[in-house]
C-alpha cells in the first residue's frame, strides 16, 4: 500500500469548502515590521495594562509586562 502524498483526500477527511471555511476564520496577520515600524521595541495598552514588545538582535521577539 502506498503513502498517501501530503494534501490528498483520505477516508473522512473535511472536504475542502471546511478547509476554506477554516482559512476564512484564521486571525488577521500582520508582520512583525508593521508593529515595530522600524523601533526595536514598542508598548502595548491591551485592558488598562502596559505591555512591551522587543525584537532581539538575534530576531526574537519578546513580550513582557
Amino acid at each position: 500500500m502506498k503513502p498517501q502524498q501530503p494534501g490528498t483526500a483520505t477516508q473522512g477527511a473535511q472536504p475542502r469548502s471546511a478547509g476554506a471555511a477554516a482559512e476564512a476564520a484564521r486571525p488577521p496577520l500582520v508582520s512583525s515590521e508593521q508593529l515595530l515600524q522600524g523601533h526595536r521595541a514598542i508598548e502595548i495598552s491591551h485592558n488598562g495594562v502596559l505591555y512591551r514588545l522587543q525584537a532581539t538582535r538575534l530576531g526574537k521577539l519578546i513580550l513582557t509586562k
